[in-house]
């Protein structure tokens, strides 16, 4: 009896100053990830804007396309990813984000290790997290297939290479969340 779950990872653009000029310096059409335990993506866990409106504060966030950033930048363009999970990684991941968010005030955004990267260079610190970095950690946590592959510097598009990954989605990530309701 095969007896999967599912996670979803989420790549957006959401077209804020920031966005665009990652694009400019990687090329990449998407340069936001998330991590969804929800086929509805009502719930996305992240590392980004604590405040739509303030670019300069982040951190762990939970976010949702009915809410905060998603919601202010109501055009975001999304490519929504299903990755099949025995059950006890399904377990671990979503434990991990449960003891996270109890203490969500303990982690920071990596400001630097998000500069550095553009420059190829690796910088992580305890707690400290840009985007990509922390949905590595929680495929990580997960013992998820294909993660250990990932580059030390991972960008939202090298989730497309996860061997379990496949593309279910891409458009407008509220035309998503519509076509769930």
């Amino acid at each position: 009896m095969n007896r999967t779950k599912k996670i979803y990872i989420v790549i957006t653009q959401t077209g804020t100053l920031l966005s665009r000029v990652l694009k400019l310096i990687s090329g990449a059409e998407y340069n936001h990830a998330s991590i969804s335990l929800a086929a509805d993506l009502r719930t996305m866990y992240s590392f980004g804007r604590l405040n739509p409106y303030n670019p300069f504060w982040g951190g762990f966030v939970e976010e949702s396309p009915q809410t905060g950033t998603f919601l202010r930048f109501s055009e975001t363009r999304a490519m929504v990813l299903s990755v099949s999970v025995r059950p006890e990684q399904y377990d671990a991941i979503r434990d991990q984000l449960i003891r996270m968010m109890h203490q969500r005030r303990l982690y920071r955004y990596n400001y630097i290790g998000l500069g550095m990267a553009a420059f190829g260079i690796c910088y992580s610190k305890e707690d400290c997290f840009y985007c990509s970095e922390f949905v590595r950690e929680m495929l990580e946590e997960g013992r998820v297939s294909g993660c250990e592959q990932l580059d030390s510097i991972v960008h939202p598009m090298h989730f497309l290479e996860l061997p379990d990954a496949h593309l279910i989605y891409r458009g407008r990530l509220r035309e998503y969340s519509q076509l769930q309701e």
